[in-house]
């Protein structure tokens, strides 16, 4: 028997960063986002003989283990072992052996929430073997604990409700966990537009997102002013973004992304550098009207507004700087499992 799951990447359209804390537990943080056709994929299959193997497609990775109820943490394929040692503390299960696959459709630190939604898919795939009672906000928050808590890497809540959720969604984040899932109910004509003139583009480049986020965190700890400031401003461009889209006023979009992009800078050290700013720049100057980096930082991906045809000039563009625009399309449903 194999047990298989996938689960969506994402787009962060606004507010992006305010998931983080300890600005969302303080000042409650909003975020818009989108799930798209690129994937993180698990599958377990059951072994006939007492050994764990653990294997990243993608990354080529693969590791090996006589059976144990919990894997050493040691920078290596930490992600697959974390989710296996918190089921294994929380709902034990005796088996001669495992293999557990992964594959992820974009490169890790490429800013479209790779590391969660792996999370999500790998604890999909325990659910469907061991048949789970856990409905979405449960794994949702569950693969947050084992990201942030077990393995103790930073970073914010939006990734994991966006893949186990999908489709479009407004975000609430509060204290003490609380997080609410606002699905957008857009008229399809807005949303085919959206998809179409939004170019996902992938400047080549990877980071690590945790290093941002840690300074963007400090950055509300200490009381910086005007890392706050820009926070509460990407807030209120979650709201924009929302009211826009639910209106069909496409036309602001570019705007709003660019508010976003001006005040995203002011976070933390390190969000945009050089390559970015060349980027957008020439972006805007082909006829995108506004873009931003997506996740944390960087590099990584980033995304423009291209309306009235203008990506396909914007797409040329972009060429010179040996990155790619990734092809996509918008799903509607997030997290899924099966087994065969």
């Amino acid at each position: 028997m194999i047990y298989r799951s996938k689960a969506p990447l994402r787009i962060g359209l606004a507010g992006g960063g305010t998931d983080v804390s300890p600005y969302c537990d303080q000042y409650g943080g909003a975020i818009l986002n989108v799930t798209i056709s690129l994937y993180a994929n698990a599958s377990i299959e059951i072994l006939d003989e007492p050994k764990i193997v653990l294997e990243a497609f993608d990354r080529d990775e693969v590791a090996e283990y006589d059976w144990q109820s919990s894997l050493p943490i040691d920078g290596h394929l930490d992600l697959l072992k974390g989710v296996y040692n918190r089921i294994q503390k929380d709902y034990p299960f005796v088996q001669k052996g495992i293999k557990l696959s992964t594959f992820v459709d974009a490169p890790a630190g490429s800013g479209l929430g790779t590391s969660s939604t792996l999370v999500v898919a790998i604890l999909g795939a325990f659910v469907e073997m061991l048949q789970l009672p856990l409905g979405e906000y449960d794994i949702a928050q569950y693969a947050y604990d084992i990201e942030r808590v077990d393995l103790a890497l930073a970073g914010g809540r939006q990734d994991q409700y966006a893949a186990t959720f999908g489709g479009v969604n407004f975000m609430e984040f509060y204290a003490d966990d609380k997080v609410i899932v606002n699905p957008l109910r857009i008229r399809q004509e807005y949303i085919d537009e959206l998809e179409n003139n939004l170019l996902l583009y992938y400047t080549a480049t990877s980071r690590e997102s945790a290093e941002i986020i840690k300074k963007q965190s400090k950055n509300v700890t200490d009381n910086k002013a005007t890392s706050i400031e820009a926070m509460h401003q990407l807030k209120h461009q979650a709201q924009l973004m929302k009211e826009a889209l639910l209106r069909g006023q496409l036309h602001e979009i570019g705007n709003i992304l660019n508010i976003g992009f001006e005040q995203k800078r002011q976070m933390a050290e390190g969000i945009s550098n050089e390559l970015i700013e060349n980027i957008y720049a020439a972006a805007k100057a082909s006829g995108a009207t506004g873009g931003k980096i997506s996740g944390a930082g960087g590099g990584g991906f980033m995304i423009f507004y291209c309306p009235n045809n203008t990506k396909y000039a914007v797409k040329q563009a972009l060429s010179a700087f040996g990155g790619v625009h990734r092809s996509y399309s918008f799903t509607k449903h997030g997290l899924k499992t099966w087994r065969i």
